[in-house]
């Protein structure tokens, strides 16, 4: 039987993703289609593809006539793309706490939520971090602003790079829990005022946590780039 190239191209996208933000692909690392596709038992056609894909999401860069690489996203960088994403998340808070159908919404976020809690219990902080993206995903559709939602996309992808870090600053993944609760509630109650200023106060906390874990392990990220402190912490996101 034929696999679909489509589905070659959606495994090809898990698998260098899946390596990016677990740190295989360390930032600065170049990706070369032939090695990789020679690793991944795929060939060099849909591995492009993915690779495409990974480039328009933020998650790689290209060189001219040097190829893909990840990305070096330094800690100010960083944190300029939590401020971003602060604007952009709560205006699409306070649009879907303002639509016709926030209760769906609300619902939706509660079944995530619920999904969550389980993903932390279990220490499972890879699927909690897939759960956390399924989240936010939801309430920029709920926004109903086209626009919105692919440069949030773009925000998400680079700031993920970075989320892995700000997960594992003491007690944080209690209180992203707690605020992914009230902003459910918000969106509810159809509280547009409150939705927003909940959404922006969580990005806020978790660009705050990333500064926590960075001042733990300054040695980690001495150089003003994140690299050596992803390389040195496990999976895990918020």
């Amino acid at each position: 039987m034929t696999v679909p190239r489509q589905t070659l191209v959606q495994a090809a996208y898990e698998s260098v993703r899946a390596a990016i933000l677990d740190g295989t692909l360390a930032p600065g690392s170049r990706v070369t289609v032939r090695p990789l596709a020679e690793q991944l038992g795929l060939s060099p056609t849909p591995l492009q593809g993915a690779l495409a894909a990974l480039e328009r999401e933020g998650f790689l860069i290209t060189i001219p006539h040097r190829g893909y690489f990840v990305p070096e996203v330094g800690v100010n960088d960083l944190l300029e793309l939590y401020e971003l994403r602060e604007a952009v998340d709560g205006i699409a808070g306070r649009r879907a706490a303002a639509a016709s159908g926030h209760a769906s919404i609300a619902d939706d976020l509660d079944m995530l939520l619920a999904e969550q809690r389980t993903a932390v219990e279990a220490g499972d902080l890879v699927s909690y971090g897939d759960l956390d993206l399924l989240f936010h995903r939801r309430i920029w559709e709920g926004s109903n602003n086209a626009r919105l939602l692919p440069i949030a996309e773009n925000l998400i992808a680079q700031v993920r790079l970075g989320n892995r870090l700000s997960a594992q600053a003491p007690g944080r993944l209690p209180a992203a829990l707690t605020e992914h609760e009230a902003i459910a509630n918000a969106i509810r109650n159809g509280d547009a005022g409150a939705a927003e200023r909940l959404v922006r106060r969580h990005v806020k906390h978790a660009s705050k946590a990333l500064r926590r874990y960075l001042e733990l392990h300054r040695g980690d990220s001495n150089d003003g780039s994140l690299s050596h402190a992803l390389q040195a912490t496990g999976r895990a996101e918020t």
